[in-house]
C-alpha cells in the first residue's frame, strides 16, 4: 500500500511518537511490510482483518524474538518476516480457506 510523501512523513512521526510512548526504543518499523500485509488481509478476508492481522503478526514476532539481549534486533526482524510470511500465505486462501479452515486438526496446536 503506497502512501504519498506527506502521508509517509506523518506516518513516520506517528510511529516514532508511539514507539517512544510504548518505550520500544530503537525499533525499526517496516511500514511498507505492515501496510502491504494490512492491505492484503483486508482484501482477502474483510476490512476489519487488517488491524487484527498486523497485531497478531507483531505479537507472534515478539514472542518468537524473546526479550532484549544481544542480537535482539536481528531476532526481531527475522521473527517479523516469518510471522508476516505466514499471514501472507493465509491471505492467499481468503477468509474461508487455508490450514486452519477445519479447526486445529492440521496445526501444531
Amino acid at each position: 500500500m503506497a502512501v504519498n510523501d506527506d502521508e509517509a512523513q506523518v506516518l513516520d512521526q506517528w510511529t516514532h511518537r508511539l514507539a517512544q510512548a510504548l518505550q520500544v526504543l530503537d525499533l525499526d518499523v517496516d511500514q511498507e511490510l505492515l501496510l502491504d500485509l494490512a492491505r492484503k488481509s483486508a482484501g482477502s478476508v474483510i476490512h476489519a482483518a487488517a488491524p487484527i492481522t498486523t497485531f497478531l503478526v507483531g505479537y507472534a514476532a515478539g514472542l518468537e524474538a524473546g526479550t532484549g539481549g544481544e542480537g535482539s534486533k536481528a531476532a526481531s526482524a527475522a521473527a517479523i518476516s516469518k510471522a508476516a510470511d505466514v499471514a501472507f500465505r493465509l491471505c492467499e486462501d481468503g477468509h474461508d480457506g487455508g490450514p486452519a479452515a477445519k479447526g486445529w486438526a492440521d496445526t501444531g496446536q
